[in-house]
């Protein structure tokens, strides 16, 4: 990675609204190259070598221009985190003004998860619903959920591999996207989805940016989803322009995550259910990690640069 680049690098925390994905505390790298600046959020948990898609992206955001788009704005999905609480549904779906689609987050409890899109139906009557299990699903288990959930837009990454999801696909007719299959797949170009999914979630950073992105999406030839990776203004910028740069796109995507954010970098309004793609300078003041994870962060990204060459 450029000297100089690095020279540039912001670590920052963002709190979370409520805990997602059992993250109260949103860490993120920021650095400014010659085309603005560019995100590096791979959870804390993740390896170098998935990190590495991540910091590529990065690299991209900052040093090459931008592809052509074909829209200045990009519609939204609200997303609803595995909670049950009425009054704290109520406020997060407040959050998402216009939104005329939910992702629910499901998967630990089947009750629970039921209970929780009926809520957001009640709350949302005329919106569609989507839900996202993050592959914790066994082909029974979602085959019981589907069954039960009543009519959905799709449900994504149900299952952990793609001959569970081929299985499952043979028992339903609700509509399957893939998520980990792909991107935490050690080659994503090397994996044949047929009658596995229906649709591709397309995330920026962890599929290694926006080239990378469209050649997975042309070699799989499917119907592309563009989401986040709860990640900070810069990030979901990037993921805005990844999803105003295809030419057809018919599902609203998941990159409402700002609103889960307590703080955030820059304010990304969602009007109308869209949020418009915009050029900011990030606000940074007061949000700096301490000195420690400074360095614990500017590590990961010397090790995974490495694997860059």
């Amino acid at each position: 990675m450029d000297q100089q680049l690095l020279e540039t690098l912001r670590v920052i925390a963002l709190p979370t609204k409520t805990n997602f994905r059992g993250i109260n505390l949103r860490e993120v790298a920021l650095f400014k190259g010659q085309y603005g600046w560019g995100e590096f959020s791979p959870f804390v948990e993740y390896g170098d070598e998935e990190a590495s898609h991540w910091l590529a992206s990065a690299i991209e955001a900052a040093t090459t221009p931008r592809p052509q788009l074909f829209r200045t704005s990009v519609a939204v999905n609200g997303t609803i985190p595995a909670l049950n609480d009425t009054t704290q549904l109520k406020k997060i779906v407040d959050s998402f003004p216009g939104v005329k689609t939910f992702k629910v987050k499901v998967g630990i409890d089947l009750a629970a998860d039921l209970a929780r899109v009926n809520t957001i139906r009640e709350l949302q009557p005329h919106a569609k619903i989507r839900i996202d299990v993050n592959g914790l699903w066994s082909v029974e288990q979602a085959e019981e959920f589907l069954s039960s959930v009543g009519e959905i837009e799709y449900v994504e990454q149900p299952c952990a591999t793609i001959e569970e999801l081929r299985e499952l696909k043979s028992r339903t007719s609700v509509k399957i996207v893939g998520d980990e299959i792909l991107r935490k797949a050690i080659d994503p170009f090397d994996i044949d989805l047929t009658g596995a999914v229906d649709y591709l979630m397309l995330k920026v950073q962890p599929l290694g940016g926006i080239k990378r992105a469209h050649a997975l999406a042309e070699h799989h030839k499917l119907p592309i989803v563009v989401s986040s990776a709860l990640e900070s203004a810069v990030g979901i910028n990037y993921g805005l322009t990844l999803a105003a740069s295809f030419q057809e796109l018919n599902f609203d995507c998941g990159l409402g995550t700002g609103s889960l954010l307590t703080h955030d970098v820059a304010h990304l309004p969602i009007v109308d259910g869209m949020i418009q793609i915009t050029e900011f300078e990030p606000a940074l003041d007061g949000l700096d990690v301490s000195a420690e994870r400074f360095e614990w962060w500017k590590n990961r990204i010397m090790r995974t640069a490495e694997l860059l060459k």
